[in-house]
């Protein structure tokens, strides 16, 4: 009987359950994303003492990790269109896995740096086919789903500084927390695998030579502008997100214990914004988004920069600096979209900018942390994050520059038309 009842069931009962389940698998991917992501940080200083490393040379981690997610982003869209969506999302993830639970083991910076490019590799794919197969899964009614996904990246990066400051020596410190981040990734990774049905892409065939003459005519100076935007931003994310920690302890003004959560005070804040993002999508555009974000962010790095530091305003500015820099990329891609036809290739061009965005710019505040010297340190963090904000900012004003002319070209266009 209950075969006969489960044959009865309505096709569309059978799709929702399926697209629920296969939302589900990539939500627990960018959970674990996420956890990854923001464990390095707070592990810095461990991470060197294992290698005999200083802690400016740990910023080639992301130099490494973040060639490897470059790479692994632009080889995504063209694998994900060759074999089974999650056969090899469920696969990328399985290696992410083991490399972060080798991580703890490895005595040599050279061998770190490789498995850091291994792991970033195996992340680049997940993330692409993670973003593309939950598109191809809910079509045209994607966004609340697309916003849920990065929120999901937020919340496992606001719950791996928390583990790393929970989990007491006795248990192995920080070897526990990489060790329990690469148990839970496997077990995603397994759910992801265990589902055989794949979404396929809504576009058929017969457009093909469009997406190809598109592509041909791309305006290629705001694609370059959208990169510079996304690069800009998303150095400066991951930047303070990952070197607070080092950066707070090494200026004594909090203990270990606190700096850590003060890295998962800012992820924390970081996923509220991203929550609330979902709604103030819906109400506000782009254009009255992103000069909210960017101010508020300005001004709070700049208070970092100008005013002597302590645990009051290091807390501060990374709860606030959460809040305003949510919705910055969502807001910014969107923007684009509105300007250039985003074609896969497209996309690809611009995902660009995020990849060289966490691979550049953390690598630098590295060198900048240890180079400085103790009386200029409390300048360096700061510094690099302003600065960058700074160039986010002019990105965005030239995209609206370009849109602007854009807009005229065309209303000159239709206004010559007979």
């Amino acid at each position: 009987m209950s075969t006969a009842a489960v044959e009865e069931r309505p096709v569309s009962s059978r799709w929702s359950d399926r697209a629920l389940r296969q939302t589900a698998g990539y939500y627990g991917l960018f959970i674990c994303l996420g956890l990854i992501t923001a464990i390095t940080g707070p592990t810095l200083p461990d991470l060197a003492r294992q290698t005999g490393s200083s802690v400016g040379d740990m910023g080639s981690l992301f130099l490494g990790g973040g060639v490897g997610y470059t790479l692994g982003t632009l080889w995504g869209g063209k694998l994900f269109d060759r074999v089974h969506g999650h056969t090899l999302l469920g696969g990328a993830h399985l290696i992410a896995a083991a490399c972060l639970a080798a991580i703890p083991a490895i005595p040599w910076l050279w061998l770190l740096v490789v498995v850091a490019f291994c792991r970033g590799l195996a992340e680049g794919l997940v993330n692409t086919g993670a973003n593309a197969l939950l598109l191809w899964t809910h079509g045209e009614k994607v966004s609340p789903y697309m916003n849920g996904l990065h929120f999901c990246f937020g919340l496992g990066a606001f719950l791996s500084p928390l583990l790393v400051a929970r989990v007491p020596g006795a248990w192995g410190g920080y070897h526990a927390a990489y060790w329990a981040v690469a148990a839970f990734s496997a077990l995603v990774a397994l759910g992801v695998l265990s589902m055989r049905h794949c979404p396929e892409p809504q576009e058929k065939a017969g457009k093909d030579a469009a997406v190809k003459g598109a592509d041909r005519a791309l305006p290629l100076l705001p694609v370059l502008v959208a990169v510079l935007y996304l690069f800009a931003y998303v150095g400066g994310e991951i930047s303070f997100g990952s070197w607070i920690y080092t950066y707070a302890l090494t200026l004594g003004v909090v203990s270990a214990t606190g700096a850590a959560y003060l890295t998962s005070g800012f992820w924390l804040s970081f996923t509220i914004g991203r929550l609330l993002s979902i709604p103030v999508a819906i109400r506000f555009t782009p254009r009255q988004v992103i000069p909210v974000g960017l101010g508020g962010c300005l001004v709070l790095s700049a208070m970092m920069l100008l005013l002597p530091p302590s645990s009051a305003l290091l807390w501060g500015v990374a709860l606030g600096l959460g809040l305003f820099m949510a919705p910055l990329w969502p807001s910014g891609f969107t923007l684009t979209g509105q300007i250039v036809p985003m074609t896969a290739f497209v996309t690809g061009l611009v995902l660009v900018g995020d990849s060289l965005g966490g691979m550049v710019l953390p690598a630098l505040t590295g060198k900048l942390i240890e180079g400085v010297g103790l009386e200029r340190l409390a300048y360096s963090l700061p510094m690099l994050v302003f600065g960058s904000l700074v160039v986010c900012t002019f990105s965005y004003l030239v995209l609206l520059a370009l849109d602007s002319k854009r807009a005229g070209e065309a209303a000159a266009s239709d206004g010559a038309s007979p």
